[in-house]
């Protein structure tokens, strides 16, 4: 067992300090993953999350698929080739294998470890998919078994660097008071994504905020115009598991059917009509009560809602929604300079969904099991990688916070008004799904307003450090996606430009997104064999 972290407390001002070789920010699946690997690897590793490690955020919530398969040529080149399409031939195979394998490797410890995964009728274990509770229930129970130090509801607001590289972090303690310290010779950020406090289940939490500690730093961020994730859910409800509307039939306000709704197009087809009107769902292609009761077993979160209102949603139409899920259900995130998960800032690694995902998804949503499948590898590659640096180097003199620290002024800005400001630029589907020039340009003129206002906003009191943390990186995200969405000049995976209804062969490449006051965008080539080929 390793050794634990160095750590003083100070009464008198509120403080925590620890030292450690890797400090990893976010205790969702990649946050464990990472810190696993490198406690593995001899470290010494702290794990702060903002809230409480194995229970927040979107995977804790619900069940989810994994891209599990088996080490078949035949099976690993179909799993491969079919998201390269969708994805508009953004992925690569260099990243997929070593992703595959290190998931199949990581997936066969879980069963090892104890698991409960389900058995089909020949008593063999269907490795395919975890529920969320009992994943992360196990996933912190080897944390803590592993020697790593946890801080719970302890998030991160800056990073710390020497001047050559980042060395740690600072951050807010929410139940004790006061700010914690971590010096550490390198950094994982695994703090998720951004769904902009949208109520998608489980996904409040996840605020940008690795992508704004990431930038304020100097990384870049790649596949940001590739955000437009929306989910089904009820109107009354947060539910965002989609899986069960393949049994649904989806109606105007009169209940007329609204054709084509449940194909493959279906949820732009929603999108179009909830421009003008509410639509309605029935899960009326659930036929028998053999299949309600499966459907019943396999997600029974999705019917808590429904049960509570008295409401079959076999039999009675309710009314849907789509909700923004962003980069959560995106691709877009900081950008790896190879399979180490290193950024472009030394000693700073990213892991899961704060990392962008579009070498093994393109510019398409990895839905949950490519998603589950990233954060376990990128989890474990940067692990092992941050471990490998912080042996490899010493942290520096001088260090110094990556961003001023919060003032408090009775000029102070509400940040609950910024959050608001934000989602009425993300989450209009006339806006953000269907995208255009004109919404896109005066929406991002908005935000940039708000950006210049905010970016060294001061608070009223100390309780309101996080809101306003929370709200400057929901507005730096929403800033970095429409940058990069105004760059491509075409639709390509779920990037929908209206007014460039076509994917453009000249656009096969991929946009590098870096900088806060001015953002500027560039363009990174991928070998166009692969897009080449397809296309003959």
């Amino acid at each position: 067992m390793n050794q634990p972290s160095q750590e003083s407390h100070s009464a008198s001002s509120g403080t925590t300090e620890i030292r450690c070789d890797v400090l990893v920010i976010g205790g969702g699946p990649a946050g464990c993953w990472a810190a696993l690997e490198a406690a593995g690897a001899g470290a010494k590793v702290v794990l702060v999350d903002k809230g409480y490690c194995g229970s927040s955020g979107a995977t804790a919530s619900a069940g989810t698929q994994i891209w599990y398969v088996p080490p078949d040529t035949d099976e690993r080149e179909a799993a491969m080739a079919s998201r390269e399409a969708m994805g508009g031939y953004l992925s690569e195979r260099s990243w997929m294998v070593p992703v595959l394998d290190k998931t199949y490797e990581s997936v066969n410890r879980l069963a090892d470890w104890g698991y409960p995964f389900p058995v089909d009728d020949k008593g063999a274990q269907q490795r395919i998919s975890v529920q969320g509770p009992e994943y992360m229930r196990l996933m912190r129970r080897k944390v803590k078994n592993a020697g790593i130090t946890i801080l719970d509801h302890h998030p991160a607001t800056q990073l710390l660097t020497d001047g050559r590289a980042v060395v740690g972090a600072t951050g807010l303690r929410r139940q004790q008071g006061g700010q914690w310290t971590v010096l550490a010779g390198a950094v994982v950020l695994a703090t998720g994504g951004c769904a902009f406090m949208s109520k998608a289940l489980g996904c409040d939490v996840l605020t940008g905020d690795g992508y704004l500690m990431g930038a304020e730093a100097g990384a870049e961020l790649s596949g940001m115009e590739f955000s437009s994730a929306y989910a089904i859910s009820p109107a009354f409800a947060s539910i965002t598991k989609t899986a069960l509307y393949r049994f649904a039939q989806f109606y105007r306000r009169d209940h007329s059917l609204i054709e084509g709704a449940g194909s493959a197009r279906g949820r732009s087809i929603i999108a179009r009509v909830l421009l003008t009107e509410p639509v309605y769902a029935r899960l009326d292609l659930a036929e028998t009560e053999e299949v309600k009761a499966i459907l019943r077993r396999a997600q029974p979160n999705f019917f808590v809602p429904f049960d509570r209102r008295g409401l079959d949603p076999f039999i009675e139409f309710f009314e849907v929604k789509l909700r923004l899920e962003g980069t959560v259900r995106g691709t877009g995130g900081l950008r790896l300079t190879g399979l180490d998960c290193a950024t472009t800032v030394p000693g700073l690694y990213a892991a899961g969904d704060s990392a962008t995902r579009e070498p093994i998804c393109g510019g398409f949503t990895g839905g949950g099991s490519h998603n589950a499948a990233w954060a376990i590898s990128t989890g474990a590659f940067a692990g092992a990688s941050a471990a490998a640096f912080a042996h490899s180097s010493a942290t520096g003199s001088g260090v110094s916070a990556s961003r001023p620290p919060f003032t408090h002024t009775e000029n102070a800005v509400d940040p609950q008004a910024i959050i608001k400001a934000v989602q009425d630029e993300v989450f209009p589907l006339d806006v953000n799904y269907f995208r255009t020039h004109a919404a896109l340009s005066d929406a991002l003129d908005r935000l940039d307003r708000l950006w210049d206002s905010i970016s060294s906003a001061t608070i009223a009191d100390e309780s309101q450090a996080l809101q306003l943390r929370q709200a400057q990186a929901m507005t730096a995200t929403a800033r970095f996606m429409y940058r990069a969405a105004l760059s491509r000049t075409e639709t390509r995976g779920m990037h929908r430009r209206e007014d460039f209804p076509k994917q453009d062969p000249a656009q096969h490449h991929r946009l590098i997104v870096s900088g806060l006051y001015t953002i500027t965008v560039r363009r990174e080539t991928i070998d166009p064999g692969v897009y080449r080929e397809a296309a003959e």
